[in-house]
């Protein structure tokens, strides 16, 4: 399995839109999509403008392939990336 870790900036003004925002993506875009296991969404402590995304797939085809040349791709980039303040940073992981 793949844990993707994405960064996302987000100005304080926006914490409650984007929060309620990246819920809506969720639910529409990700369960059910190919190879979704999982999503939680973390908020810094110390940097508290930073959110980490951690999504499980079943494989890194099934993030990087199957949903990123999906429509719910194009739909989850709508729903989030109003509240970005600079373009995220994604790294994949294998979970051991």
């Amino acid at each position: 399995m793949i844990l993707e870790i994405g960064l996302i900036q987000v100005e304080s003004a926006n914490h409650i839109h984007f929060e309620k925002a990246i819920q809506r993506a969720v639910d529409e875009t990700l369960t059910g999509a190919t190879g979704f296991v999982s999503f939680q969404l973390l908020k810094g402590v110390e940097q508290e403008n930073i959110y980490a995304v951690h999504i499980i797939w079943e494989s890194i085809e099934d993030h990087m392939v199957t949903f990123r040349e999906s429509p719910n791709f194009v739909k989850w980039r709508e729903i989030i990336s109003p509240y970005f303040s600079r373009a995220p940073e994604v790294n994949h992981w294998l979970i051991l």
